[in-house]
């Protein structure tokens, strides 16, 4: 027997969605301010422990104090990067240079062409990509 779209939409609804991505630090200060800057999102709650950005689109992004954070490696020679962010840029080398100015790092190892890891002001790598999807 086959199921009607309505049937289907509720047989696979989702039952949660993202509300924030959170991201261990030693200080969210100063990723509130990089990716705030280079993200164009708001700061909508900072203390000396969290902070949260938001935006029109997506979910939230937080920052956690963690109590002896070490900053993740690149390359991720021993899987101790745990995760990254892979942001949409229209263009690669613009948006990396802007990076740059506001405090991210790029490292001499670079995996590809298309893409670019840059590491944030708490040693996080991300990457810049022109998104086709």
């Amino acid at each position: 027997m086959t199921q009607t779209h309505d049937e289907q939409q509720t047989a696979g609804a989702a039952a949660a969605s993202v509300a924030m991505f959170t991201i261990d630090c030693a200080d969210p200060a100063p990723l509130l301010d990089f990716y705030s800057r280079f993200l164009g999102l708001t700061i909508a709650y900072q203390d000396e422990n969290v902070g949260m950005l938001t935006g029109p689109n997506g979910p939230a992004i937080g920052f956690g104090k963690v109590d002896n954070f070490t900053a993740p490696s690149w390359p991720d020679d021993n899987s101790d990067k745990q995760f990254h962010l892979d942001l949409k840029v229209d263009d690669v080398d613009v948006a990396a240079k802007k990076a740059v100015e506001l405090g991210a790092t790029l490292p001499d190892h670079q995996p590809g062409e298309t893409w670019r890891v840059l590491l944030d002001p708490a040693g996080h790598p991300f990457c810049l990509t022109v998104w086709k999807m």
